[in-house]
């Protein structure tokens, strides 16, 4: 028997959507080099970071396997940036990252409330 907390499939992925949401937008918020207008475009930004993330951060990792590991997985980081900029060209005027290292900053900032809103979420 399933009990009323426990979410399906499709819940999961709303609740994710908007947990994803809400640090894109806490974030954006936070920091004065990334743009993202208008409102409606954060729930934008987060769908579309979760396809990057699914489709072409997996194929990165991959042919960047050596580096990583010559790095000690700080390379992970760079390829964060690079898909978070990678998100930026895709959306346009909907979101614009001012550089790589706003790039960069943006998507450890976007982790950690991402990993503080789903404790809470819980």
């Amino acid at each position: 028997m399933q009990s009323e907390l426990t979410l399906n499939r499709e819940n999961r992925m709303f609740v994710r959507l908007i947990i994803s949401s809400l640090a894109v937008g806490i974030t954006a918020w936070l920091m004065d080099s990334v743009k993202i207008e208008p409102w409606w475009a954060i729930v934008l930004v987060a769908i579309v970071m979760g396809l990057v993330n699914a489709i072409v951060r997996p194929v990165v990792k991959f042919f960047s396997l050596p580096l990583t590991v010559l790095t000690l997985g700080l390379f992970t980081f760079v390829i964060n940036a690079l898909m978070v900029l990678l998100c930026a060209f895709l959306l346009g005027d909907h979101f614009q990252v001012d550089g790589f290292v706003s790039a960069l900053v943006f998507s450890v900032i976007v982790s950690v409330v991402s990993w503080l809103i789903g404790i809470f979420a819980k």
